[in-house]
């Protein structure tokens, strides 16, 4: 009985909950890709996203490993961890702050680069083998949103 008046209060219904759950499986997908890839790198998921966010730092801007452990969810500690693996790998190095000299900042190595181009690559090459599904996804979710809205609307005039 709740389940049902949730559902309504909630407008959600089966074909609802099949999209979220597509969703959810495509986005899996889509990690599951990004893992393997990364691991045939012989990097992990987390090292290839520390790459990205290095790479996609603003220009000028310098990335702390602070920076780097809030932009990942992790705890500093473990971001030390991180680096330390890529730095070891070659991919990354640790630089003195120019602005404070207590801290370090991080900047891709040139082997770095290459191996992070080409891990962005065959990213971009599935996300436009499944950007047609996911942009599909995205308007039929808008529009279903704007459906809902309208009739909030417009149940909100009736007398």
């Amino acid at each position: 009985m709740h389940l049902k008046r949730a559902e309504r209060q909630f407008k959600l219904t089966t074909r609802g909950y099949a999209q979220l759950a597509a969703f959810r499986h495509a986005l899996r997908g889509f990690l599951r890709f990004s893992e393997e890839a990364a691991a045939e790198a012989g990097l992990t998921a987390q090292h290839y996203q520390a790459m990205l966010i290095l790479r996609g730092w603003p220009e000028g801007g310098r990335v702390t490993i602070a920076d780097l452990a809030r932009q990942l969810f992790i705890k500093h500690n473990s971001a030390v961890g991180l680096v330390d693996r890529l730095v070891q790998e070659g991919l990354i190095v640790r630089e003195p702050s120019i602005a404070d000299r207590r801290k370090v900042e991080l900047r891709l190595t040139s082997r770095g680069r290459q191996v992070l181009a080409n891990l962005a690559a065959m990213h971009r090459r599935e996300l436009g083998r499944i950007g047609p599904d996911l942009k599909r996804f995205f308007a039929e979710i808008s529009r279903l949103g704007r459906a809902g809205s309208t009739r909030a609307r417009l149940a909100r005039r009736s007398p």
